[in-house]
């Protein structure tokens, strides 16, 4: 039997996706134009298009960054009235002066204030700082409220791989312009990062989203218009007409500044699949609530994606929203035409639907299936568009519109009035998905196959079971398979996507093959990750077609890492790419890249140490995840790994010791209540069938467990109940042979 099993440390090899929400950006010069001269500026719409141009210049889109100036302050800020205090640092915007000023126990920093973003709810302010970045200033203003306030403490931010949900520091990379955004508040950007000076030369054409964002380059129009006669018009007008496109084009393009999403290539052109150009994050996010509403920093697209009225496929993002960004129905006797004619019934006859009176703001649809909450001072309305769940508020403590308007009361009050108006219980099945996602989070998997049915089953939402296909890998319940390749089969390149990459944990034929096939696919989104999942199989024995399939796929992931060289996680991944291929010494390169943009990236330092450990140096692996256990001390992956190196040392005091506090850090751990029951069993064969039945019941499909249990059993002379545990095995994995051996051994 083998000592040490090695589950976590290959699941710690798992693909880490930064998810961003809104785009920031950076330059060394305001206003230096890229290269491309095919864009000619907003400005040059002006001439044919003025009212347009006037209706863009002014809005939202227009205005998402602009530079600072003492006509702006004027307009739009008042005068911060008190410190804002960040440890023994204290901070005050001087609006006559542009600068934010920093006195501490070191005397008084100054920084110039250049840009502003946002302005719906909060403004932003961006400092000039070296190496070409432009760093977030650590005080905001809220727009609505006319005060001043701590950037960073106004939300927690999860970043995967690092330390856990946190509260940054104002001058950490999340908040470097450069780093954290992806041209959602300038256009035609470029970023020019040089990796080996870690220095951005970043430029664009004009602060804000202009017209050539969606419409693409305009020059060429320009040129081909000016040279039609007047009352014609040319045959190919050499502009991208939105017009023409379909909801989707209109989702997508709008939704790569509008979604959690994390870029697979570098640039997204208009018009295009969003799943050629994005992943996407859903349930598993912490930034969710369990039932999908919105939680953290999301943004839209996920929860426009649960939406039945988004499924249907006639709304579109600008079916309520202009192209600028306005909402088209403000006005009181249009607020409800958005809905119409799918649901004229209610409409017209809004109480009846609603059981409130005919002037209660509850008689327009989005009070009740769009209601506003708010993270970090900014309001966000629910896009999903479900109904409100009162008893999903119960359960998980997620916002229901009843309890938003209605504030003296609570859930429990709102859930007995819904089901005394509606005789069918609509919220039943809504809060049924939530408690699989709420139990797979918790990684309690007795649900596993209720989980497993939802995924595969014909009315599955496909942001729900994106969520679960990336939760359940970790059951290592081996009833996963099956259902992973028929989800390889679902329509949703979403769920193909997540199912491709949750694949890499299965080592087997069909997962093999079904990956293979995979790198073939329509959306580029499944074939990067197909191509991720093969990386350990570098030598597959294949026909030409599939080489060139796997060969053009792997060249399209190698291509989707390393699109956005400045972020950690794209070095991460190259890594465990490296380490997959067994290349340790380049695996090793860059996870210490990744970590010199991220010091804090504990997984990073986890497989660095496994790359160590491979290369025979023992030392080094042992530095790793001291420094990773620093960072995180309660950290699971990192004690068991740490358990696992100090087993193999023969230090089993120190093993049992990082074992233990993995298990206490995630309860679930089964692979670590193995390693426990192996090391006490040399001296305390109670303990350890007392640790090994733990094992088991976390994991009562994989028969690995049960066996080492039934083992320890007869070792401490309990040979009955190792008999029937044997037996047990036995019916339900006919063919697995120690168990008979075992068995057979034992009944002598």
């Amino acid at each position: 039997m083998r000592m040490f099993a090695r589950v976590i440390l290959s699941a710690a090899l798992a693909t880490i996706l930064m998810f961003q929400t809104a785009a920031e950006c950076t330059q060394d010069k305001p206003g230096v134009a890229p290269v491309n001269q095919r864009y000619a500026g907003s400005k040059s719409c002006r001439e044919c298009h003025e009212r347009f141009y006037q209706l863009w210049s002014s809005s939202r889109h227009g205005l998402a960054m602009q530079p600072y100036n003492a006509d702006f302050a004027k307009a739009k800020l008042t005068p911060q009235s008190s410190d804002v205090v960040i440890g023994k640092l204290v901070y005050r915007a001087d609006l006559g002066k542009g600068v934010v000023s920093e006195t501490g126990p070191k005397g008084t920093k100054r920084y110039k204030i250049e840009h502003v973003l946002g302005g719906k709810n909060v403004f932003y302010f961006l400092s000039p700082f070296p190496k070409g970045r432009l760093q977030t200033l650590p005080v905001a203003y809220d727009v609505n409220k006319r005060m001043w306030f701590d950037t960073a403490a106004s939300g927690v931010r999860h970043f995967p791989g690092t330390s856990g949900g946190q509260t940054m520091n104002w001058k950490d990379s999340g908040y470097t312009f450069n780093t954290s955004c992806y041209n959602c508040h300038v256009s035609q950007l470029s970023n020019n990062y040089d990796l080996k000076t870690d220095t951005y030369r970043t430029t664009w054409a004009e602060p804000g989203i202009n017209c050539e964002t969606c419409h693409g380059p305009s020059a060429e129009h320009n040129r081909v218009m000016k040279e039609t006669p007047k009352g014609q018009q040319p045959k190919d007008m050499k502009i991208i007409s939105v017009k023409k496109f379909t909801p989707q084009q209109h989702n997508a393009t709008c939704s790569g500044c509008h979604a959690k999403m994390s870029p697979i290539t570098a640039a997204y052109p208009p018009g295009e699949r969003f799943f050629d150009h994005y992943d996407m994050a859903t349930l598993e996010d912490p930034d969710f609530y369990p039932d999908g509403r919105d939680l953290g920093e999301n943004y839209t697209y996920t929860s426009w994606l649960m939406s039945p009225c988004a499924k249907a496929g006639k709304l579109n993002c600008v079916t309520c929203h202009t192209s600028s960004g306005r909402y088209r129905f403000k006005s009181d006797d249009k607020a409800n035409n958005a809905c119409m004619p799918c649901h004229e019934k209610h409409v017209k006859d809004a109480p009846a639907h609603t059981h409130h009176k005919p002037d209660s703001p509850a008689n327009k649809c989005i009070s009740c299936h769009m209601p506003m909450t708010t993270f970090a001072r900014m309001n966000r309305t629910d896009h999903s568009m479900l109904p409100p769940t009162p008893s999903a508020a119960i359960a998980y403590k997620s916002p229901n519109a009843c309890n938003l308007c209605h504030t003296g009361k609570d859930a429990a009050w709102a859930d007995k009035y819904v089901r005394q108006w509606r005789t069918r219980d609509y919220q039943a099945p809504l809060l049924k998905r939530a408690a699989l996602i709420d139990e797979a989070r918790k990684r309690d998997w007795k649900q596993l196959s209720a989980m497993l049915d939802y995924i595969i089953s014909k009315d599955r939402d496909e942001v729900f079971a994106t969520s679960l296909i990336r939760m359940i890998p970790a059951s290592g319940d081996a009833r996963v398979a099956p259902a992973l390749l028929k989800a390889m089969k679902d329509p949703s390149p979403l769920v193909r996507g997540a199912t491709a990459d949750a694949l890499q944990h299965l080592r087997t034929r069909d997962a093999i093959r079904a990956l293979v096939t995979a790198t073939g696919d329509d959306y580029r989104l499944v074939r990067v990750r197909a191509a991720a999942s093969l990386a350990a199989y570098p030598n597959l024995p294949l026909n030409e077609a599939d080489k060139r399939s796997v060969q053009a796929a792997n060249n399209e992931y190698l291509a989707s890492i390393t699109a956005r060289p400045d972020q950690w996680s794209s070095h991460y991944n190259l890594g465990n790419y490296y380490l997959s291929r067994d290349d340790l010494s380049q695996a090793i390169s860059s996870y210490n890249t990744s970590l010199r943009l991220e010091p804090r990236a504990v997984l990073v330092m986890v497989n660095k140490s496994m790359a160590y450990a491979r290369l025979g140096d023992g030392k080094k692996a042992d530095e790793s995840l001291k420094e990773a256990l620093k960072v995180a001390p309660d950290n699971p992956v990192a004690n068991f790994n740490m358990g696992l190196l100090k087993a193999g040392q023969n230090d089993t005091k120190g093993a049992e010791q990082h074992l233990k506090k993995s298990l206490k850090a995630d309860p679930q751990m089964a692979q670590a209540a193995y390693n426990l029951c192996v090391i006490t069993a040399k001296d305390r064969i109670n303990e350890a069938v007392t640790w090994c039945r733990k094992a088991a019941d976390m994991r009562p499909e994989d028969p690995k467990y049960a066996y080492t249990l039934a083992f320890y059993l007869s070792q401490k002379g309990d040979r009955d109940e190792a008999v029937r545990t044997l037996q047990r095995l036995r019916e339900k994995y006919p063919g697995y042979k120690d168990a008979e051996m075992l068995l057979k051994a034992l009944s002598r």
